[in-house]
């Protein structure tokens, strides 16, 4: 397992280790850090595309990165720390533009509020505003990855443009039509996260030189890190603290989308009480936390969370095994290395 036991309640080293996590990231990244500044810088540019009148909306939405997980992702896919392309950086703001398109789009369908500590962009611009803008950074995503000399770039692209949207659609009509299963959840998740993390990683290792045989394990890679990390992002949304996230929490119950810890507890749940127990999920009253994490914790929910992320973790350290262990391979080590102590701080 991923962690020795997960406690009740937060002692104070996990507290402590829980708001060093930004600078822990940081630290990581830092050889990587004249790429990513690249990537930035090219965000900013790519303002200047729209008209006037939405540059600032396009501004307010590209200018609000997080972690950057994707471009370090493409960046460390690339071997980034020691020397990076024009195309490089273009690939990474290929796909950042994408992730932030979703973004927008998952916002507004989940009525947030919040995100990276600032109003998210319906919030601030109204849902109008926002769908379309969302539209206009996937246009711009895709005119981008036609400016490369090579037609599997702009393929890749669109391909994985299109599972991103497949996966949220599917996600729209599975909650819709009550289907509530692992499988479900997880093919969602493949092709809702983790297609853009494969995408990082194939194309980093295409522009970064690396044959095709090692793209593709890449890719894989970025799969099962992919899933790993959306089961993490789920578990937050449930056990997470806004205040040390950033962003608003419980928005899945609150839209209901039912994650891996409540169906895992549903799992073991006799069919005659599973109905009455998603009824009450979804009422949203001031108790519901409660009453649910008390549930969890009987069901050992977040613990088998753990278990099963552990699952891809090991999934993608095998896939690194077989590239040979050069700077791709040690700098996307670390990057799952940050993922699985950021799971460790997990907590009821």
């Amino acid at each position: 397992m991923l962690v020795s036991g997960i406690n009740p309640v937060a002692n104070e080293k996990d507290v402590a280790e829980s708001k060093a996590s930004g600078a822990g990231w940081h630290s990581l990244l830092r050889p990587m850090e004249p790429f990513l500044n690249a990537v930035s810088q090219q965000l900013r540019v790519q303002v200047a595309v729209f008209e006037p009148e939405i540059a600032s909306f396009a501004e307010y939405a590209l200018t609000n990165q997080g972690k950057q997980l994707r471009p370090a992702l493409v960046g460390c896919a690339g071997n980034a720390g020691s020397g990076f392309s024009e195309d490089l950086v273009k690939a990474a703001v290929i796909i950042e533009m994408i992730h932030l398109a979703t973004l927008v789009h998952d916002d507004i369908m989940d009525g947030a509020d919040m995100r990276r500590n600032r109003p998210t962009l319906c919030a601030h611009s109204g849902n109008e505003v926002s769908v379309l803008l969302g539209d206009c950074l996937f246009a711009r995503a895709l005119e981008l990855a036609s400016e490369f000399p090579t037609t599997e770039v702009c393929l890749l692209v669109s391909k994985a443009t299109r599972n991103v949207c497949s996966g949220e659609i599917l996600q729209t009509l599975r909650y819709k039509k009550s289907i509530h299963n692992r499988e479900d959840y997880l093919k969602t998740l493949k092709l809702k996260t983790a297609e853009l993390f494969a995408l990082s990683c194939e194309l980093g290792g295409m522009i970064g030189g690396l044959d095709r045989n090692a793209q593709k394990q890449l890719r894989q890679f970025g799969v099962s890190m992919g899933i790993a990390y959306q089961i993490y992002d789920d578990c937050l949304d449930i056990f997470g603290n806004e205040a040390q996230v950033g962003k608003s929490l419980g928005t899945d119950l609150a839209t209901g989308k039912l994650t891996l810890p409540v169906l895992l507890m549903l799992e073991k749940v006799p069919e005659p009480e599973k109905n009455e127990i998603i009824s009450k999920l979804f009422q949203g009253n001031g108790g519901q936390m409660r009453w649910l994490m008390d549930l969890l914790k009987q069901s050992k929910a977040l613990e088998e969370c753990v278990d099963v992320i552990q699952g891809y973790v090991d999934q993608s350290n095998a896939t690194l095994s077989e590239l040979s262990s050069d700077g791709h391979c040690i700098a996307l080590k670390k990057v799952l290395a940050y993922l699985t102590q950021q799971v460790s701080l997990l907590t009821y």
